[in-house]
């Protein structure tokens, strides 16, 4: 528990002892680190700790569970920590940032060489844990499907419509990108930016990365204790988000392609209406009234403005380091008969 606290806490560079002891805990490596984001779920904190230990009790793996408090105004925090393991680490955020902050800060401080991430609110079961280190073997990152989910059709139905277009668009072939039931290798997660409500696309992300995305049926239960934490809002806020993949995806490293293509078919409209304008005033026609007009030059100004923006945003992309390639080999290979001339 000390080591928790101090950690938690931050140590005074006066405290070499407990210096020492905090740096020992972050380089020290284990094989399996548990995410837990929570807001307001005192009254499922002891039964989701009873089943994580009963499966983590026969996985013969070091392993800590991190719960990330995303500013809880109940008695989250207090449950937690009368739980007597030092396995656990207790994160509490001073108001509540998302799940996406609760998650990255998590994956920030995460150890473990594979990553589990699970809802607090009884939902999630862990006794997939297996079947996802299981399929982990074969991707990258394993995302959980709710086939048969326990919520009302509210929820369901435009999570279903959600769920098709984000797959449509981002062309990540699972059924589930809501599911907060998920596994990672380390690796996946230290290479993922995540802010605002992006962590619904993290299989999306990691599929930009190059990563390889894995999905595997998961019982879901319906919930026992305490109030959903998401409502309607959350549909226009993620398909506000999709956009922001979707650029980042296609239009980070290249914004002038998306900017300059609409500024293009703006200006060029412009530009085609503004000529025929002036054909029909060489003919002696009166163009200064017309609608028409207008709307060439609203067109041709429009468009110049959208390519200058194009142009900016290259500046700006090129300006800045953006190696931020993710190497997964680099082998040199040297020949024999040079090893022995060299010598």
């Amino acid at each position: 528990m000390k080591n928790r606290e101090i950690n938690a806490i931050g140590s005074p560079t006066y405290f070499p002892t407990a210096c020492s002891i905090q740096d020992e805990y972050i380089s020290s490596k284990l094989d399996l680190s548990i995410i837990i984001p929570v807001y307001n779920e005192e009254e499922n904190i002891a039964e989701l700790y009873e089943r994580l230990c009963s499966i983590l009790s026969v996985l013969d793996k070091t392993y800590e569970i991190i719960f990330v408090d995303d500013g809880s105004n109940d008695n989250t925090f207090q449950e937690i920590e009368t739980i007597p393991d030092s396995n656990i680490r207790i994160i509490k955020f001073q108001r509540n940032y998302g799940k996406a902050a609760a998650l990255s800060y998590g994956f920030n401080k995460s150890r473990g060489d594979f990553i589990i991430t699970l809802d607090g609110d009884l939902q999630d079961d862990p006794k997939e844990i297996p079947r996802f280190l299981e399929k982990l073997k074969e991707f990258d990152m394993v995302s959980g499907w709710k086939v048969k989910r326990q919520d009302p059709i509210s929820k369901t139905f435009p999570s279903k419509c959600f769920n098709r277009l984000t797959r449509f668009i981002t062309g990540v072939g699972i059924n589930d990108f809501n599911c907060g039931y998920k596994a990672y290798n380390n690796y996946v997660v230290k290479n993922i930016n995540l802010y605002g409500e992006l962590h619904r696309y993290i299989p999306a992300l990691a599929y930009w990365k190059g990563y390889t995305v894995g999905e595997i049926e998961v019982e879901h239960h319906p919930r026992v204790h305490g109030e959903s934490k998401y409502g309607t809002g959350r549909l226009f806020k993620g398909f506000l988000d999709l956009i922001t993949v979707t650029f980042l995806m296609m239009y980070k490293k290249r914004p002038l392609h998306i900017f300059g293509g609409i500024g293009f078919l703006l200006g060029f409209s412009g530009v085609i209406i503004s000529l025929y304008l002036m054909v029909l005033w060489i003919m002696g026609v009166k163009i200064g009234d017309r609608p028409l007009l207008m709307l060439g030059i609203l067109l041709t100004v429009i468009g110049a403005q959208f390519i200058s923006l194009g142009l900016i945003g290259e500046l700006i992309t090129n300006s800045r380091n953006n190696d931020d390639y993710i190497i997964k080999y680099d082998i040199i290979k040297y020949d024999s008969y040079e090893l022995e001339n060299a010598r």
